[in-house]
């Protein structure tokens, strides 16, 4: 069996390519989309996904600002920002790009994130409506997810999808995407994770399996059944001397065993990270498109 590559550079450019005449219909009624990145420190993983952002945005026509705080930057600080930004009209969008330093409190800044611009979907009210099944802005990665499986041949309605993670930025918001009583979802969802037993009787029974635990080429060839459909959602930086950079990025996957047992998987690097990005933006529009009626 020979899997089906699932592209997420060329599913990425058909979604940021159905959202020109979007904002091409907001720049004609004098608004248009803002998205404010609030960077603290120097994380390289942070540096890379947000300069994806600043592309992706003057691709676009978005305009976009991130403001780069150094690592010494308080909590009271970050909160400070979070509240002008809240204020100013022409600014549709906020995020705060995660991880923030040990010495801010997380959960304490994203609250204050007003949900209405909230378009990385982290905030309380957001999530509810999520698990609710109402309108809302969802996390990038997990509607990332979800538009790679649509727009794949390899929607998820009926299918048994096993999630191995558990994280509130992909396992949890995941799951309840697909759980969802509407087209495009209604899957029956197994969610494993670091206390799970026996978790490979979980991800072989898995009709459609995703990866997002953060371990290198953790799922392997026999931990997976043969036809399924694999999602591996790591990005893993491991040690590799014949590299130019000294190493190399692998999933959570072990690509070259597993794709021999798939029908359908996502390669690492270029399956759901410019997803990720791609339906950022698209919250980002929705977001200037709210604006409209406030």
């Amino acid at each position: 069996m020979t899997a089906q590559i699932i592209d997420g550079k060329a599913i990425s450019a058909q979604v940021l390519d159905g959202l020109e005449p979007r904002i091409a219909k907001l720049k004609s009624e004098g608004i248009t989309p803002k998205l404010d990145v609030i960077l603290v420190g120097e994380n390289p993983a942070s540096e890379s996904y947000v300069r994806g952002k600043e592309r992706a945005s003057e691709r676009l026509g978005i305009e976009s600002h991130t403001h780069r705080l150094p690592e010494s930057t308080s909590q009271d600080e970050v909160l400070d920002l979070v509240i002008t930004l809240n204020e100013e009209p022409r600014v549709q969008g906020i995020l705060v790009q995660l991880p923030l330093p040990e010495h801010i409190r997380e959960s304490t800044v994203i609250e204050s994130v007003l949900p209405s611009k909230d378009v990385d979907g982290f905030s309380p009210v957001n999530s509810g409506r999520l698990l609710a099944g109402e309108d809302c802005f969802a996390p990038a990665t997990p509607s990332g997810i979800v538009e790679l499986l649509l727009r794949s041949g390899n929607p998820p309605d009926g299918k048994h999808v096993v999630i191995v993670g558990r994280s509130n930025i992909v396992g949890k918001p995941l799951a309840a995407l697909l759980m969802q009583k509407r087209e495009g979802a209604n899957a029956t969802v197994t969610v494993c994770h670091s206390r799970t037993r026996d978790i490979e009787v979980h991800t072989r029974n898995a009709d459609i399996l995703v990866a997002a635990i953060g371990r290198p080429n953790f799922v392997t060839g026999d931990m997976v059944k043969d036809g399924a459909v694999v999602i591996d959602v790591g990005i893993n930086r491991v040690d590799d001397a014949s590299a130019k950079r000294g190493y190399r990025l692998v999933g959570d996957v072990l690509f070259e065993e597993v794709k021999e047992k798939a029908r359908a998987i996502t390669p690492v690097p270029g399956g759901v990270g410019p997803m990720t990005i791609a339906m950022l933006m698209s919250n980002t529009v929705k977001a200037a498109e709210n604006s409209l009626s406030q």
